[in-house]
Protein backbone atom coordinates (compact mmCIF):
# COMPACT_ATOMS: atom_id res chain seq x y z
CA UNK A 1 0.00 0.00 0.00
CA UNK A 2 1.36 3.82 -1.01
CA UNK A 3 2.57 5.67 2.33
CA UNK A 4 3.41 9.17 2.17
CA UNK A 5 6.04 10.87 4.75
CA UNK A 6 6.60 13.96 5.81
CA UNK A 7 10.80 15.21 6.58
CA UNK A 8 10.21 17.42 9.15
CA UNK A 9 13.55 19.00 9.19
CA UNK A 10 12.80 20.19 5.50
CA UNK A 11 8.98 21.07 5.88
CA UNK A 12 8.56 24.98 5.88
CA UNK A 13 4.95 24.53 6.11
CA UNK A 14 4.56 26.15 2.76
CA UNK A 15 1.24 24.16 2.89
CA UNK A 16 0.83 23.55 -0.48
CA UNK A 17 0.26 20.09 -0.21
CA UNK A 18 -2.75 21.09 2.62
CA UNK A 19 -4.61 23.25 -0.36
CA UNK A 20 -4.01 20.21 -2.51
CA UNK A 21 -5.15 17.22 -0.84
CA UNK A 22 -6.43 18.83 2.27
CA UNK A 23 -7.76 15.07 3.93
CA UNK A 24 -4.77 13.51 3.74
CA UNK A 25 -2.30 16.95 4.87
CA UNK A 26 -2.85 19.37 7.90
CA UNK A 27 -0.87 22.17 9.29
CA UNK A 28 -0.71 21.77 13.50
CA UNK A 29 -0.92 25.45 15.66
CA UNK A 30 2.43 24.78 15.68
CA UNK A 31 2.88 25.05 11.70
CA UNK A 32 4.12 21.48 12.10
CA UNK A 33 2.99 19.33 9.10
CA UNK A 34 0.29 16.40 10.02
CA UNK A 35 -0.32 13.47 7.66
CA UNK A 36 -3.91 12.26 8.48
CA UNK A 37 -3.95 9.71 5.96
CA UNK A 38 -0.13 7.90 5.81
CA UNK A 39 -1.60 5.52 3.60
CA UNK A 40 -4.15 7.27 1.55
CA UNK A 41 -7.08 5.77 0.05
CA UNK A 42 -6.71 4.84 -3.55
CA UNK A 43 -9.37 7.76 -4.56
CA UNK A 44 -6.64 10.32 -2.55
CA UNK A 45 -3.49 8.92 -4.60
CA UNK A 46 -3.49 11.13 -7.48
CA UNK A 47 -3.85 14.46 -5.10
CA UNK A 48 -1.42 12.87 -2.90
CA UNK A 49 1.11 12.54 -6.00
CA UNK A 50 0.74 15.87 -7.47
CA UNK A 51 0.80 17.50 -3.44
CA UNK A 52 4.73 15.43 -3.37
CA UNK A 53 5.34 16.74 -6.77
CA UNK A 54 4.48 20.20 -6.05
CA UNK A 55 6.34 20.71 -2.05
CA UNK A 56 8.42 24.01 -2.53
CA UNK A 57 10.83 21.95 -0.73
CA UNK A 58 10.49 18.12 -1.66
CA UNK A 59 9.94 17.51 1.83
CA UNK A 60 7.14 14.81 1.21
CA UNK A 61 7.67 11.41 -0.21
CA UNK A 62 5.64 8.93 -1.34
CA UNK A 63 6.86 5.00 -1.39
CA UNK A 64 4.41 3.28 -3.50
Amino acid sequence: MPRVQVDPLVCEANAVCVGLAPEVFDLNDDDELTILLPEPPADQLDRVRHAVRSCPKAALILDE
